[in-house]
């Protein structure tokens, strides 16, 4: 495609991007650091966060190093950027779902054991399936300068590839449009599971009604739950919107605000995760807070998380607490 097509990167779109990237970079990181540095939190849901946290972490790095660039020719760099790029978000998109896939069959099936049995699993396909299909795409010369049509100064697939638009679906797109199936389906599914337990073991225990402790855990699981596939969606809706116009032939796809929105978008997920399982995790929070200022306040408010979460009330029989498990691992 001749030059004149390219979509323009604005100096303002770069900026934006990459400080998105630099947030990403932070959070993937301060989630790895707190696996690694606090044994007693690497429950098996977290470690696949980890993991999503390194897809995140080289995503992010990666796109910087293609915006901060704004290729223009098919380099080695180009293509280098575009593979991992490639590679790292397509693994991103597969642990987000084997998380969801993981808490479905420990919560709703009632199965840690086979939820446990599943994580090799994850590994091949998470890991593999991604690399398989990068191999491919550079051993057949399909990475490299796009011109930024569905992108944002990074390179990807190959703007003069002929069969561009299937290359476009497997290294990427279709694994997107399928986690935007799968995540609210298996999330909703979770959380009806729990609402109907809780609205269950309170029908023949009133006294469940006045935990705050574990009220507390179960709120915060159900926002997360809530929260998961909808900031998925919004973070990775402008790409899918740029590519559907790319099929259109669209010119509105070059659009600065839909390209700053992609960028941010593409880049944002691992700030999101973020915020969501380190500053929005009461026994993290509390302990970063304890680590990075180290005031009483701090020091009491984990002193009563860890209390709170220890504490079993009156009652309270083992169902309650398989319960209460299933609320942390959701939150966790």
């Amino acid at each position: 495609m001749a030059p004149v097509n390219e979509t323009e990167v604005l100096v303002s779109e770069q900026v934006l991007v990459l400080f998105s990237c630099a947030l990403s970079f932070l959070g993937s990181s301060l989630i790895i650091l707190t696996f690694i540095v606090w044994s007693d939190l690497r429950t098996t849901p977290r470690k696949l966060l980890v993991y999503l946290s390194v897809s995140d972490w080289l995503s992010a790095v990666s796109y910087a190093f293609g915006v901060w660039n704004v290729f223009h020719t098919n380099s080695v760099e180009c293509v280098v950027q575009g593979a991992i790029s490639t590679f790292a978000n397509t693994s991103s998109f597969f642990w987000t779902v084997a998380i969801a896939v993981y808490l479905y069959v420990f919560i709703v099936r009632s199965s840690q054991r086979l939820a446990d049995g599943l994580v090799l699993l994850f590994h091949l396909v998470s890991w593999g399936v991604p690399l398989a299909i990068t191999i491919a795409a550079v051993c057949l010369n399909k990475i490299g300068y796009d011109a930024s049509e569905v992108s944002v100064g990074w390179c990807w697939v190959r703007i003069d590839a002929p069969d561009r638009v299937l290359w476009m679906l497997l290294t990427g797109k279709i694994w997107e449009f399928l986690a935007y199936l799968t995540l609210p389906v298996l999330y909703i599914l979770i959380k009806r599971h729990i609402y109907m337990a809780h609205a269950a073991l309170s029908e023949y225990r009133p006294i469940l009604a006045n935990r705050p402790p574990s009220h507390s855990f179960s709120s915060m699981a159900d926002v997360k739950l809530t929260l998961i596939p909808i900031i998925f969606i919004i973070l990775r809706v402008w790409s899918t919107v740029r590519f559907i116009l790319l099929l259109a032939n669209s010119v509105a796809r070059k659009h600065p605000v839909l390209v700053t929105l992609h960028g941010i978008g593409n880049t944002l997920q691992g700030a999101a995760n973020c915020i969501l399982f380190v500053l929005l995790t009461q026994p993290i929070r509390t302990r970063l807070c304890s680590a990075l200022c180290c005031c009483s306040p701090c020091g009491a408010e984990a002193q009563h998380s860890h209390d709170a979460s220890q504490r079993v009330l009156p009652g309270q029989d083992t169902s309650a607490q398989r319960e209460d498990g299933a609320s942390r691992s959701a939150d966790r």
